[in-house]
């Protein structure tokens, strides 16, 4: 099975290209990342009541939902490896690049994690749901004792803290990263996770899909 997805990936990985499967993981999950930081920065001027509460609890759905496709894109990526593209030139700028993918892939783990036991914690009462469907079980704080369960939230929220602001470091940094590719190194790393748009009736496989293979023997850092 994984064989004919792969040979399925080269006809985009031979252009540069992300597969459409990597790209939407990609900018699903950026769009999903966007709303939680609003969402978690705005919910924390609310005054406490029904509408706190539901903020947080589509706070954390939202969360428990980006975990599930961040193993899910972890999976796709180990299955069908992304294009070699200008950002995997040996240097400094690609090893960094590299570090700061696996960062965000820790950051896809820790923050739903975190976010899930301090739910528990505070809301032992109140359902969590995956999707608004599926329903999630509370982690079993009310099994401890009031000092272990105290010191796991505490815990929990530096934790959700710490990662929140990496995160909105991270995501910024990434895009002006992006856009310095594309704008001033003018290299094909943006261009390899946009959704293909072919200008004219031939197959993508044109001049304009069909960059030069770079030099480069490692494998590309995003997807």
């Amino acid at each position: 099975m994984i064989e004919p997805l792969r040979k399925w990936a080269d006809r985009y990985r031979s252009r540069g290209k992300y597969t459409p499967v990597g790209t939407s993981f990609h900018w699903i999950m950026a769009a999903m990342v966007v709303v939680q930081l609003v969402s978690g920065w705005t919910m924390q001027r609310e005054l406490v009541g029904e509408a706190k509460i539901a903020a947080y609890g589509f706070h954390s759905q939202l969360g428990l939902a980006i975990l599930l496709l961040g193993a899910m894109r972890l999976l796709w990526r180990l299955m069908v490896p992304g294009p070699i593209n200008d950002a995997d030139a040996p240097g400094v700028a690609s090893t960094v690049a590299h570090i700061i993918h696996f960062i965000f892939y820790g950051l896809f783990v820790l923050l739903p994690l975190s976010g899930w036991a301090l739910w528990s914690a505070l809301q032992p009462s109140q359902p969590l749901y995956l999707a608004g469907l599926v329903p999630v079980p509370l982690m079993p704080f009310q099994d401890f004792s009031p000092e272990l369960s105290e010191w796991a939230m505490r815990t929990a929220l530096n934790v959700h803290v710490f990662c929140v602001v990496v995160l909105s470091l991270l995501v910024p940094a990434h895009a002006l990263a992006a856009i310095k590719h594309h704008f001033w190194d003018r290299d094909d790393v943006l261009e390899g996770m946009l959704p293909e748009v072919p200008d004219t009736e031939s197959h993508p496989g044109g001049p304009r899909y069909s960059p030069p293979a770079p030099a480069f023997p490692h494998r590309s850092t995003g997807g």
